[in-house]
């Protein structure tokens, strides 16, 4: 059944904002070119979007003549402001930026470990309210939070958890209290693995897992490029994964046992202090990508030893994820997954190869300790455009 013309209308708008965003400015013959429309019908729609404030003349293209078409349509940036926090255990970050994704303000403060829930709540608004004064961003539409922990699907809530500081709940419920604005909360590993899948190291794949190396310890499934959440939204607590030769077993109330024991940022440490050294001086040997003083020389015996024994950990929680899932690459995030860099996914892709048939490729991430904000940002762009140009974009 054709579409309504309506429905066309909505379709095309959406289509010609689209290229907008991702291509810069364009003139109408331009538009007329990418879209394959009718002139008559380019002309109809920018000149509706024009109206509704969504686009309006940068200038004129040099490779056309003055006059009508040489006119350099652009979004109009500042007609909705974004906002996206990552909330940590111990510290909170924000960036503001304008509906094209630029960052107008950035900001960072600690929460310390004895901070009770209100005030830890209260300098987190203050730093968010603060840095979106900076920036100037008097049109708020959208602000999206990471945050560790599990999403409930049926309600978009962040669910209790027992490992996680309680202001981390409350933060939520406060921000959509104080702001005229949509605030969604998503878990971290999903937001670093969107960043990735959109911008960073898994660009050109639809099929991926990414391992999220920090304090704690997470995986965030994308299939079909599109992130998998699972039933409960608990899909990738690897950390709960049993491990042979822990402690013992995990349990519904914590991991002692399971795979966050071996790859968690205290086993980390332990395991570099085993070889006389400490995680940040072994993890940035010998890889030139990584930051450090030691960055792009040779290891030293201790830290090549550090770096295959912590190869062969993190290829056993690998492997079992490659094995029901084969994603056929899986992206070594947080901390851990950032400082080792290709010199640890190198390893680690090694020693999963003598662990599983399944071909996959290891790499390590490209965005760093800056993913699961520009996951965020990424969220709260979606979500203002949808809203603004009218049509739904497939999501996270």
């Amino acid at each position: 059944m054709a579409a309504s013309p309506s429905t066309a209308r909505a379709i095309n708008d959406r289509f010609a904002l689209r290229l907008l965003q991702d291509e810069g400015p364009l003139t109408a013959t331009q538009l007329k070119t990418l879209t394959g429309l009718s002139r008559p019908t380019v002309a109809d729609l920018v000149e509706r979007l024009h109206r509704s404030g969504l686009v309006h003349v940068v200038g004129e293209s040099g490779a056309e003549r003055r006059g009508p078409n040489a006119k350099l349509y652009g979004l109009v940036a500042d007609r909705a402001h974004l906002a996206a926090l990552d909330v940590r255990t111990r510290s909170v970050s924000v960036t503001v930026a304008d509906l094209l994704g630029t960052t107008l303000a950035e900001a960072t403060v600690p929460v310390g470990d004895d901070s009770d829930t209100g005030p830890a709540v209260e300098k987190a608004v203050a730093l968010l309210e603060r840095t979106v004064r900076e920036a100037g961003a008097d049109r708020l539409h959208s602000v999206a939070v990471g945050a560790p922990g599990l999403i409930d699907p049926a309600t978009g809530e962040l669910r209790d958890s027992s490992g996680l500081p309680a202001w981390h709940r409350r933060l939520v419920g406060v921000l959509q209290e104080r702001l005229p604005a949509h605030v969604l909360v998503e878990n971290e590993t999903n937001l670093a693995a969107v960043a990735e899948l959109r911008e960073g190291a898994a660009r050109d794949r639809e099929d991926f897992v990414l391992l999220w190396l920090g304090q704690g310890v997470g995986a965030a499934v994308v299939l079909g490029g599109r992130l998998r959440r699972g039933a409960s939204g608990g899909a990738g607590e690897i950390g709960f994964l049993p491990v042979p030769g822990t402690s013992g077993l995990p349990s519904a109330t914590g991991c002692d046992g399971g795979f966050h024991e071996l790859a968690c940022a205290a086993a980390v440490e332990s395991l570099a202090a085993a070889h006389g050294l400490t995680a940040a001086d072994a993890l940035t040997s010998g890889d030139a990508g990584a930051d450090g003083p030691a960055a792009g020389t040779a290891p030293t015996p201790d830290q090549a030893a550090f770096l295959d024994a912590l190869a062969r950990r993190l290829a056993v929680g690998a492997a079992a994820v490659v094995s029901v899932l084969d994603p056929g690459c899986v992206v070594l995030a947080g901390e851990t997954g950032h400082q080792g860099g290709a010199a640890l996914a190198a390893r680690v892709e090694t020693e999963l190869a003598a662990l599983s048939p399944l071909r996959t490729e290891v790499r390590a991430t490209a965005l760093g300790d800056a993913a699961v904000l520009r996951g965020a940002l990424l969220l709260a762009r979606d979500t203002a455009q949808d809203a603004l140009f009218g049509a739904p974009t497939a999501g996270l």
